[in-house]
């Protein structure tokens, strides 16, 4: 399933529907299908206009972010969930450390919270998620950064093991159950905060949904924009995603409903 996943989700992105639209059009015309051509053309186009110079994508990943607003913050937690993302592991692997990307606002917050509820224990579930299976496992390198932050070892439980969310559910609550906890505060992206909580609540996990980041304003409307090209197909991958892995966990019985309250 997860190998099944990783090479769909390479074929069904939006830059590669693009790409693959535009050579479409290309391949009709080299055999004088004139009016396929066109037809596949402007298709290819509104593909084009409605990934880089629209604000589609960001709609996607606003609807998503808006699900679970913020919660006020509970007098106390008994554990604090993070899952991985976040973190460019093949980078750090060359170059050691924690470097972050826009998602490592997860182990941000994270450490806030540890010091706000010193005694909550913290699950950090993440390994490698790379289809080449060689990649530094996420959870080591967050090691040393709770380290770095005298993060009381003790107090942390680390599945190294998890390629997906799925996965991270799955081991996750195997340590829960272990330790005995429940009602634990889930950290991670706003727009990765549905599927994760439609599946540790389909598994029997009762969390808290806790948004970490956030990657839009909560106000977009759908409009051109030729200023940010990059920024808008960024936001596209990430909102098709999500529901492509919203849909599929639907379908596989992953998850029991496709948008959780």
């Amino acid at each position: 399933m997860f190998f099944f996943a990783k090479m769909f989700w390479i074929l069904s992105q939006p830059a590669a529907i693009c790409l693959l639209t535009v050579l479409l059009t290309l391949l009709l015309i080299v055999f004088s299908l004139r009016r396929l051509a066109i037809a596949a053309g402007i298709v290819s186009a509104m593909v084009l206009i409605l990934c880089f110079y629209s604000t589609a994508g960001a709609l996607i990943v606003q609807e998503l972010e808006n699900r679970f607003p913020h919660p006020p913050a509970p007098a106390d937690t008994a554990c604090v969930i993070v899952l991985g993302g976040g973190i460019p592991a093949r980078v750090d692997q060359a170059r050691g450390g924690y470097n972050f990307d826009d998602g490592g606002d997860r182990y941000i917050e994270t450490l806030r919270l540890a010091g706000l509820y010193p005694n909550a224990r913290i699950i950090m579930s993440g390994g490698d998620g790379s289809v080449e299976g060689d990649v530094k496992k996420e959870a080591d390198i967050i090691r040393l950064m709770f380290d770095d932050f005298h993060i009381d070892p003790a107090r942390v439980d680390y599945d190294r093991e998890s390629r997906d969310t799925y996965e991270n559910a799955i081991n996750t609550k195997v340590i829960l159950d272990q330790r005995g906890l429940s009602h634990c505060l889930l950290v991670t992206s706003g727009f990765h905060m549905p599927r994760a909580v439609a599946i540790f609540r389909n598994l029997g996990m009762d969390v808290i949904p806790w948004v970490a980041d956030y990657r839009t304003s909560g106000t977009e409307s759908l409009k051109l924009s030729f200023s940010e090209p990059i920024v808008n197909i960024g936001l596209m991958t990430m909102g098709v995603r999500e529901w492509i892995g919203i849909v599929a966990y639907y379908y596989a019985g992953r998850v029991s409903t496709l948008y959780p309250q």
